[in-house]
């Protein structure tokens, strides 16, 4: 008797968590090998296995100096994860399959529209190639941006260190990964307002979704960027993108007028409030001790990490579209319009109902997890729900008490770090049994809701 295929008995989506979960897996028996780190050092399985976590879902949380572990091979390999991880282990399969000359067919296309949340098959290639050149481009002007940077500003003084350096920042930057080969994040850059600038700017163009960055680079290059119209996603992530930013900054500059901006020059406080507005879209990265913000700018950056980045993006998070269409939804209801309006078109009951199944399941895994951290550890809460949510989001700021985490934590966290990369909906999609479509139908009845 012939057994079933396991692998064929999955759905695409499985396939694809599946694949991540393997990729952890891996990675975290590399980060291992003594082959990666600098000689006389030694790395725990437990805190390979949380970094080899971070790396894949391009959190950043560490629990480790990723330069006193490491060695350059070490590093390389982060690297390599960083792109996995940020650009989509599909995207990068279907990098090789084309190099290797092999045709995509509709089953890797299948898995392709999972990777990145798409509805539609059609252009799925093209779309890998568009996210690999301008994901490659883009990294490539960073490293050499942030390499001469470091070599004319005499941060470093071998040109092969400087530009090592830059590409591993840009990379970690622009996938949003959140690691550092200094040990103290961006601290060493906290007035360098250039290294600053250049970092901001790749941090939104990995967070702000492919979609998005391909339609700009359209639109540049007919040279109809006021004319082009663009998508209702564009239209949707860049406003809430941009909104978001912009309360961030405004909101650290408000609760930290007696804290960290105290006595500081203007240009310092806006960019310490810029810099961590931008950065905690997902980024990661920090000019100063995170540690040292008040309670309610650490409450703040931690709703602004559970919101995360845009869909198809290096983010994690519920997504800037899901909350834009719940806050959308509310100010229907308000005027007392039964459809939703943004942007001249009304939004598709499913994609409302997709919104509010993400943002309480997401409610529910953080409220879930808090309750454990809270009881296993004796921390602030702020400062706990923090390091929550900056694993959920795929963030990776941090308090700093995720090294002194108990073995309980740290698996929270890697759990809350591995399903913020792949996202809620593929959680859901992954819990799925069959097809659970009833035949039958039975009459409605309406229920009190929220009276």
């Amino acid at each position: 008797m012939k057994l079933d295929n396991p692998k064929k008995r999955m759905s695409s989506v499985q396939l694809i968590v599946t694949l991540y979960f393997i990729c952890v897996a891996v990675s975290s028996v590399l980060l291992y090998l003594p082959f990666f780190h600098k000689p006389g050092v030694s790395l725990s399985f437990m805190n390979a296995v949380f970094t080899a976590a971070s790396a894949i879902s391009v959190t950043g949380l560490s629990v480790i100096s990723i330069d006193d572990i490491f060695n350059n091979w070490g590093i390389v390999l982060l690297i390599i994860l960083f792109q996995i991880g940020g650009i989509g282990i599909m995207t990068m399969g279907t990098m090789v399959w084309l190099l290797f000359g092999q045709k995509i067919g509709l089953e890797q296309r299948i898995r392709i529209a999972a990777d990145h949340n798409r509805s539609k098959l059609s252009g799925l290639v093209a779309l890998m190639r568009d996210i690999i050149v301008l994901s490659l481009v883009i990294e490539l002007i960073g490293a050499v941006l942030l390499g001469s940077h470091l070599l004319i500003s005499g941060y470093e003084t071998k040109w092969y260190v400087a530009y090592f350096h830059g590409i591993f920042a840009s990379v970690s930057a622009f996938t949003n990964a959140g690691f550092d080969v200094y040990g103290n994040s961006l601290m060493n850059f906290a007035s360098d307002y250039f290294y600053q600038a250049v970092t901001m700017v790749l941090i939104i163009c990995g967070a702000i979704g492919f979609p998005v960055l391909i339609e700009v680079r359209t639109a540049l290059s007919q040279r109809k960027l006021r004319k082009y119209k663009f998508s209702l996603f564009t239209k949707i992530t860049t406003f809430t993108f941009a909104i978001l930013i912009v309360s961030g900054t405004l909101f650290i500059f408000l609760f930290e007028q007696e804290g960290v901006l105290k006595g500081r020059s203007w240009h310092e406080a806006l960019f310490i409030a810029l810099f961590h507005s931008v950065s905690s879209r997902s980024g990661g990265l920090a000019t100063i001790d995170i540690g040292q913000f008040s309670a309610p700018s650490l409450t703040m950056l931690a709703g602004m990490m559970f919101i995360g980045a845009s869909p198809s993006s290096v983010g994690g998070g519920i997504r800037t579209t899901t909350i834009f269409v719940m806050v959308a939804s509310v100010v229907s209801i308000m005027r007392g319009q039964k459809s939703i309006l943004v942007f001249n078109r009304e939004l598709i009951d499913e994609d409302v109902r997709r919104a509010y199944i993400v943002f309480f399941t997401a409610i529910a895994l953080i409220f879930t997890c808090m309750l454990v951290l809270v009881w296993v550890e004796n921390r602030p809460f702020e400062h706990l729900l923090f390091e929550l949510c900056s694993a959920f989001g795929t963030t990776g700021l941090s308090t700093g008490i995720t090294a002194s985490l108990s073995a309980t934590s740290k698996i929270i966290l890697i759990l809350t770090m591995f399903i913020g990369r792949i996202g809620i909906m593929n959680l859901l999609l992954f819990l799925k049994k069959g097809n659970q479509d009833a035949r039958l139908h039975y009459p409605k009845e309406q229920v009190m809701i929220g009276q």
